[in-house]
Formats: C-alpha cells, sequence, structure tokens
C-alpha cells in the first residue's frame, strides 16, 4: 500500500489518501476519519521531515511505499 500525501495550504492542512488532517486550536493535528498504521508513520515521518524543516519554503506532494 502506498500512502500519498498532498499540501492543500502549507502548516495547516493535508490530504494523506484522501482524508483532510488539519491543525486545530491547540495545534494538533486531527483528522475526521481515523488513519490506517501506515498512513498515520507516513504523514509523521512527513511533518518531522518537511513540515518542521525551515529548509522547506514550499512544501511537496509525498509517496510512501511500503515493502
Amino acid at each position: 500500500m502506498s500512502v500519498t500525501i498532498t499540501p492543500i495550504i502549507d502548516h495547516e492542512q493535508y490530504e494523506v489518501n484522501g482524508h483532510l488532517v488539519c491543525k486545530d486550536g491547540l495545534n494538533n493535528w486531527t483528522c475526521k476519519h481515523d488513519l490506517s498504521s501506515q498512513e498515520l508513520n507516513a504523514f509523521r515521518n512527513y511533518e518531522k521531515l518537511v513540515i518542521n524543516n525551515k529548509a522547506f519554503k514550499k512544501h511537496t506532494k509525498s509517496i510512501y511505499k511500503t515493502k
């Protein structure tokens, strides 16, 4: 299974395999649907490597493939 993460609004909204993930008022990531463990791990990696990285001016679409 592959996980596709597409930025909608940098640092605020992202789409993970068609599910909208956004920040709430307390700066926590929330989603109306439960993400699978693979989707959750991929988003955590994306957050660590892209969202929290000051070197990225514009966030890009990423695809994570499982083995």
